[in-house]
């Protein structure tokens, strides 16, 4: 990576753990992806934007396996999806094959805009539904 987009991400994602993410969880209608930690097995909650289309839902991630939530996903990918305002519990699977950047026009556009901007490694993720 180079020595630019190194620090990009590191600006980033350190204004959204101690800024952006905080606010934006406690949000009543933010969506948010729980996932299991996988060195510490509590829950972690992370503010996404995404789209639900039928049992599934989609979303794409800014840095793909550079992000903290990918990583728990990798390790344990049972995980919890919480769309306006009620949880549903899924199955994420990464679609690297999946082009991101046309995916990202089908989502909201806030976040898309966001991940676009910003993102250096997307990478999009479906959840599978199980209620």
């Amino acid at each position: 990576m180079s020595r630019y987009r190194e620090m990009k991400f590191r600006t980033v994602t350190s204004f959204q753990r101690r800024i952006g993410n905080p606010i934006l969880a406690r949000l009543p209608h933010q969506t948010l992806l729980e996932t299991t930690g996988r060195k510490s097995g509590l829950p972690r909650r992370t503010p996404i934007g995404g789209r639900r289309v039928g049992n599934e839902f989609w979303f794409v991630s800014e840095y793909g396996d550079k992000s903290q939530y990918v990583r728990n996903i990798q390790a344990h990918s049972r995980v919890r999806v919480r769309v306006k305002g009620r949880w549903h519990v899924g199955t994420a699977h990464p679609v690297p094959q999946d082009d991101a950047r046309a995916r990202l026009k089908a989502l909201p556009r806030f976040n898309s805009a966001a991940v676009r901007a910003l993102g250096t490694n997307l990478l999009t993720f479906r959840v599978d539904l199980l209620d």
